[in-house]
Parts: C-alpha cells; sequence; structure tokens
C-alpha cells in the first residue's frame, strides 16, 4: 500500500491514494488504527484517503480519520497537506478545492512548503458559554466549524506555558466528553501572549492527547477571540508545540465571520510502501 507521511506543523498524517488502494470499508478502522500506532507502525495523528469528488467543482475528495479509527469532518492543518499533495500530483494547480464532509475547502500554495487554506465557515459560534466542571464554573466557549461542523470548545488559562501538563489533560478529557458537547468536542486552551500572539495547545478527540498543533482548532480560537474583541484577527500567530500558525479573520459590517484563513507551513516527511505485517487487508 503506497502512502506519503506529511505534517502541517507537527499535525502528522498518513496520506493514502484510495483511486489506488481502493481499501475495504469493513476494514478500514482496523487499517487505520494499526498504521496509527507509534513505535508499532507508521505512526500518525490520523490517516487522509484521497479520492474522486462527487462535487464538480473540487478537485479532490479528502476523507479523514483520526489515530483511533474513527471519522472526522474535517481537519485544518490535513488540507493544507491534501492540497500540497494535489499540486505535487498533478490534481490541481496553485489553487485547490478540496471536497470534504464539512463542505468545500480552497486552498492556495504561497511557496514551494507553505500553503493558505479557507477554512469553513461556523456553523455555531457560542462565544460565552461556561460549563459545570466538577461543580466549578469553567469558561468554554463553543465553536463549530462547517456544516457538520467540527466542534470545539476555547478555554482561556492564564501562564498556560508553564501549566501542569497532566492537570490540563484531566480538564481536557473532561470537557472532550462534556454533556454540553452532544458531539465531543477538541479542547483548545489558550493564552494570549502579546499583541495578536496567541499560546495554544489543543487535546483532540480521536487522537485522545495533546497533538502538536491544531488547524481547526486555531481557526475555532480565532474566531472566539475575534468576536470579543481581544485579537484583530490580521496576521495573528498563533504559537503550538509544532510551529507557528497564521490565522486572518475578515467579518462583514455587521461583525458577522466571513472568512477564516489558516496559513502555515507543510512537510513531506517520506513517500513509501507500508508493508506491515499486522495488516489484514
Amino acid at each position: 500500500m503506497k502512502f506519503w507521511k506529511m505534517n502541517g506543523a507537527g499535525n502528522d498524517f498518513i496520506i493514502i491514494d484510495n483511486k489506488e488502494a481502493r481499501l475495504p470499508e469493513d476494514k478500514l478502522t482496523q487499517i487505520i488504527r494499526t498504521v496509527c500506532e507509534r513505535h508499532l507502525s507508521v505512526g500518525a495523528d490520523g490517516v487522509m484517503l484521497v479520492e474522486t469528488p462527487d462535487d464538480p467543482a473540487a478537485d479532490v475528495r479528502m476523507r479523514y480519520f483520526n489515530s483511533d479509527g474513527s471519522a472526522g469532518e474535517m481537519c485544518g492543518n490535513g488540507a493544507r497537506c491534501i492540497c500540497r499533495y494535489a499540486f505535487e500530483n498533478g490534481l490541481a494547480g496553485e489553487t485547490q478545492t478540496v471536497e470534504t464532509t464539512a463542505g468545500l475547502v480552497t486552498g492556495e500554495r504561497l511557496d514551494e512548503r507553505n500553503y493558505r487554506i479557507r477554512l469553513n465557515d461556523p456553523s455555531v459560534l457560542d462565544t460565552d458559554r461556561v460549563v459545570d466542571v466538577d461543580g466549578q464554573p469553567c469558561q468554554a466557549a463553543y465553536v463549530e466549524l462547517g456544516d457538520p461542523g467540527i466542534p470545539h470548545a476555547v478555554v482561556p488559562v492564564a501562564g498556560l506555558a508553564r501549566a501542569d501538563r497532566a492537570t490540563l489533560r484531566e480538564l481536557g478529557e473532561l470537557l472532550r466528553y462534556h454533556s454540553s458537547f452532544p458531539k465531543g468536542a477538541n479542547v483548545n486552551f489558550y493564552e494570549i501572549t502579546g499583541p495578536d500572539e496567541v499560546l495554544l495547545l489543543t487535546y483532540e478527540r480521536g487522537v485522545e492527547d495533546f497533538t502538536y498543533a491544531c488547524g481547526t482548532g486555531t481557526g475555532s480560537t480565532a474566531a472566539v477571540l475575534v468576536t470579543k474583541g481581544l485579537i484583530s484577527g490580521r496576521g495573528t500567530s498563533f504559537s503550538m508545540r509544532g510551529g507557528v500558525l497564521k490565522m486572518d479573520v475578515l467579518r462583514d459590517e455587521n461583525g458577522r465571520i466571513t472568512d477564516l484563513y489558516l496559513t502555515g507551513p507543510t512537510n513531506i516527511v517520506a513517500k513509501g510502501e507500508i508493508t506491515d505485517e499486522e495488516l489484514s487487508i
């Protein structure tokens, strides 16, 4: 089974051309869990299958799966990697249109490694939600990008860089499954560290741990902070363990968000063939 291994700011993926591989649907969960297992196989935050789009306006169709085998609506850093994959393989030109479960995502090649995508529009944007966590109130703004939307909780943490990871992981687990979020939620802990500078740490559902970066989490956090007037949303830098992503947020005269643009690096780590003998295809 041929594959590419890519990452976008440390958010890493296995990309498979399913037009060629034709992976059996009834074995997808097992295949994905196997190849995403670090140390035992290739290892990744998720798998993306490249397929023929149903929408004639799209260049490619992207099906995203978390490392636990569950399907995701979309992945921002994954979409940037897919845009580069499409360009490198002659499936799209300098601009790319990707069909996802959450809707169409458009991309733009800025240079060899940097790609900019327009994220799905927010279908839910609740900036003032407060949820009860073990009897204590917790600010947890809620955003869904796309329709069906990718669910994100956005939580401020003072002194995030110095905060105890074990404590944050426990809070992330509690919020990820909180009854206030019926679809579950990715949990984005943030701290504003300077003018249009934000530190971000995301606990991702489906990975069930912190990841090096999260593109839709970055977009969701930007949407909340711009709406609350805490950042300008013009070239705002979001720093994560895997690097820096940039967000540009456009709004209309009524203050409604019209566009969310995510910019950042991509990296082609490896190309080859998966020969994992634990696979049963």
